[in-house]
């Protein structure tokens, strides 16, 4: 039987491939989104509503606004199956440049979105959180369970407050499933321009330097974004009652240095190096204990690096822009 979704977020880099995995599989799609400009851009999110709208007519409807909209937030959420809360201001260094509003949109709007899920009677509200929650003080392989009380960056603040909201407020609904999903470095096609994949490979292939912070030792768990659209289908299907967060991440993580060495296979082109300081909130290492997304969702990361690369290179080619 098909579902109605309310899914904020839902035209950006990990909003638009969800959106299409659900569409693919019948369900009913209704997107909020703010259209702006940062950290993704506008025009790609753009493009994505117009080529799912396409695809799927009548199954797929956005409409524009914030999520701290609470009228938005109501009349969205009203008759869906679940509320699938993807939307938010991403990005570590911007986090420093205006902290407020990243409060105001990621943990604000957070509980705008879960209040109206609750008024709503949904039985399903998904949080899109991160990796970034863990800190530098956090030990590795970070388990969920694993205190995260030292956040490197407000953008790492938000994320984490929004989760504590959310565990709190669903002691009024404790009948409702809350999955928490932490993100570990996610790339692919579409992928935000600035990140660091994107950003390399499309030097790389036009033949430029790319800037490398640190000595290349940090450490990365990246994650192809097909594996993430499965692990949050699989959290949609089968997450248990409660809020309960679950790391999605490779397992495998890989430092800058090889990350460059595989990059230059992938995109047979050989690498020019130059180095920076390593940027303020950026963490040392991200390495995610899978254990639990395993046994309770049945999700494991099936994209090797190599191939996740290639994925890209074959996107950027098609798509240089």
């Amino acid at each position: 039987m098909s579902s109605t979704w309310f899914l904020t977020g839902g035209v950006g880099f990990i909003g638009h491939h969800l959106s299409r995995a659900l569409l693919q599989r019948g369900d009913t799609v209704r997107v909020l989104d703010d259209f702006s400009n940062e950290p993704y851009p506008e025009r790609l999110k753009r493009r994505h509503a117009e080529v799912l709208q396409k695809e799927h007519g009548d199954r797929f409807s956005v409409e524009e606004g914030c999520v701290t909209n609470r009228e938005l937030a109501a009349r969205l959420s009203a008759g869906v199956t679940g509320v699938l809360h993807l939307a938010g201001l991403a990005g570590v260094r911007p986090s420093f440049v205006d902290p407020a509003r990243y409060q105001d949109v990621n943990v604000e709007g957070t509980a705008v979105q879960l209040q109206a899920a609750q008024n709503a009677g949904c039985s399903l509200f998904l949080f899109a959180s991160s990796s970034s929650v863990y800190g530098n003080a956090t030990p590795l392989p970070a388990t969920e369970d694993a205190p995260a009380i030292v956040p490197e960056s407000p953008y790492a603040a938000s994320k984490r407050s929004a989760e504590l909201v959310v565990s709190s407020m669903l002691r009024k609904t404790p009948e409702m499933r809350a999955p928490m999903l932490r993100f570990f470095t996610v790339y692919g096609p579409w992928q935000r321009p600035e990140m660091a994949i994107t950003s390399f490979l499309r030097k790389i292939l036009a033949g430029r330097p790319i800037t490398m912070f640190g000595d290349g030792s940090m450490r990365r768990d990246f994650t192809h974004i097909e594996d993430i659209v499965r692990g949050l289908v699989a959290a949609i299907d089968q997450a248990p009652k409660g809020a309960r967060p679950y790391n999605l991440g490779s397992g495998a993580p890989v430092t800058l240095a090889e990350l460059v060495d595989a990059m230059s296979r992938a995109a047979n082109r050989p690498v020019t190096i130059e180095r920076a300081p390593v940027p303020l909130g950026d963490v040392d290492a991200t390495f995610a204990d899978i254990t639990r997304a395993r046994e309770e969702l049945g999700w494991s990361p099936r994209v090797k690096l190599d191939d996740g690369l290639a994925s890209v290179v074959d996107w950027l080619q098609r798509e240089p822009s």
